[in-house]
């Protein structure tokens, strides 16, 4: 098992349209990958740092797939339209990453 982090950093000048994202992108990420391996989705939302700052995240989606492969083949089929559809909601470049779940 995998979990992919895509982070969206918070900046002044950031734009991102929290309907669109919750109701249009997540649901097509779903429903892309949804029978590709993806077997659970959760979206977070930074509040604050632990001091009581500023998030260093604004939105952080965490993308669970049965394995490696099965991120890669999702990718190779539905990862154009996917990251395509980015601009749709943000002006932001996410920060992603490919985890393995140790516990």
């Amino acid at each position: 098992m995998i979990v992919v982090s895509v982070m969206y950093p918070a900046a002044a000048d950031a734009r991102f349209d929290m309907q669109y994202y919750l109701e249009k992108h997540v649901p097509l990420v779903g429903e892309r990958w949804g029978a590709m391996g993806l077997s659970e989705a959760k979206v977070l939302r930074g509040v604050s740092s632990p001091e009581g700052g500023a998030a260093t995240y604004s939105v952080v989606a965490l993308l669970t797939f049965e394995s490696a492969d099965a991120l890669q083949k999702a990718l190779a089929q539905h990862g154009k339209e996917i990251v395509g559809d980015i601009a749709n909601f943000t002006n932001v470049t996410p920060v992603i990453q490919v985890n393995d779940v140790l516990i």
